[in-house]
C-alpha cells in the first residue's frame, strides 16, 4: 500500500496529516509527499519529524497532477491512497481500505468517507456522483452524518482528496468504515486555474464521452445546468474565479472541434452499452 500526498506550502496541516498516517492499524504501507517546490520550510519539516515519509522535491510547481503523478511513479504499493495534505485519516482507514479491494476484487478504486475536519459529524463527500446534464458533485455534501451512508455500495467515482486505487481499475466501491477528516479547500489555491479548467472540462468530458443518443436525449438539461452556471458566474463578475469559469466555459465551447477526432476515437471503441452507461450516471432531479 502507498500513500501518495501532492503537497505546496501547507506545513501547518503536515502533523495532523502525517501523524495519522504513523498510527494506522495497517502497518505494511509507505507515505510519500511530493513537494511542489514548497517555500515554507516544509521539506525540512518532513525531513526531520517525519522520517519515513519518502520525501519527493520536484524543482517546479507541477500541480495537484502533476505532483500526483510523480508520486504514483515513484510508488510500490498494490494499492495507491491518494490523500490530500490538509486531512487526517482515522486510524483504521488503510485496513477498511485493504479489507474492501480484498472483498470486492472487481473493485478498481476504493472512495474514503469524507467528513468535515472541523465538524466531524457532517459530510465532505460519501463518494462522487454524475448527473446526466454533465454536473458531477460530492454525495452527501454539508449533510449531517445519521447513517444514511453507512452502507457500502458502487459509486460513480471518488473524490480524489482520500480515494485508494488498484493499479488495474474496474468498479469504484465506496467503503463507509474508510473515514478521512477534511479542512476542505484550505490547501486548493485561489481557485482561478480550477475554476477555468472545470468550466472548460466539464464540457470536454460530455463532447468526448457521451453516446450520440445520450447527448439528444439530454442535451436540454446540459443546457440548461450550462445556463445556470453562466448566470451565477455572472453574479459574481467580479470575483477572479467567477471570470475564470466563464472563460473556462467559452474554451469548452469552442473546443468542440478539436474534441471531435478524439470523441470518435473513444466512440468506436466504446464497450459499455447504452442503458449500463447511463445506470451510473445520476438523473437531475435524483438525490444521490
Amino acid at each position: 500500500m502507498s500513500v501518495v500526498i501532492p503537497h505546496w506550502n501547507g506545513r501547518q496541516h503536515l502533523d495532523e496529516c502525517l501523524t495519522s498516517l504513523r498510527n494506522q492499524t495497517f502497518s505494511n504501507h509507505e507515505v510519500i509527499l511530493v513537494d511542489n517546490g514548497s517555500d515554507d520550510g516544509s521539506q525540512e519539516y518532513v525531513s526531520q519529524t517525519f522520517p519515513e515519509v519518502r520525501l519527493i522535491e520536484l524543482s517546479e510547481n507541477r500541480g495537484f497532477t502533476g505532483a500526483c503523478n510523480a508520486g504514483y511513479a515513484a510508488s510500490q504499493g498494490e494499492f495507491i491512497c491518494l490523500l490530500n495534505n490538509d486531512t487526517e485519516a482515522h486510524p483504521d482507514w488503510l485496513e477498511v481500505i485493504v479489507d474492501t479491494f480484498t472483498r470486492h476484487p472487481e473493485a478498481g478504486v476504493v472512495a474514503s468517507k469524507m467528513l468535515l475536519f472541523d465538524r466531524r459529524d457532517h459530510f465532505h463527500t460519501a463518494g462522487d456522483y454524475y448527473r446526466v446534464n454533465g454536473l458531477p458533485g460530492n454525495r452527501g455534501v454539508w449533510q449531517a452524518d445519521r447513517g444514511q451512508y453507512d452502507h457500502e455500495e458502487e459509486v460513480f467515482s471518488a473524490c480524489g482528496g482520500a480515494a485508494a486505487y488498484r493499479r488495474a481499475i474496474w468498479k469504484v466501491i465506496y467503503a463507509p468504515g474508510a473515514i478521512v477528516y477534511h479542512k476542505l479547500k484550505s490547501s486548493g489555491g485561489s481557485g482561478v486555474i480550477g475554476s477555468f479548467h472545470d468550466g472548460r472540462n466539464f464540457l470536454y468530458v460530455i463532447w468526448k464521452n457521451y453516446p450520440t443518443a445520450l447527448l439528444r436525449q439530454h442535451a436540454g438539461d446540459i443546457a440548461r445546468a450550462q445556463l445556470n452556471i453562466t448566470k451565477e458566474a455572472l453574479k459574481a463578475w467580479r470575483g477572479p474565479a467567477a471570470r475564470a469559469r466563464l472563460r473556462g466555459q467559452l474554451a469548452g465551447l469552442f473546443g468542440f472541434p478539436r474534441m471531435l477526432s478524439t470523441r470518435r476515437r473513444i466512440q468506436s471503441n466504446r464497450k459499455t452499452e447504452l442503458r449500463d452507461l447511463e445506470a451510473l450516471m445520476t438523473q437531475v432531479d435524483e438525490v444521490p
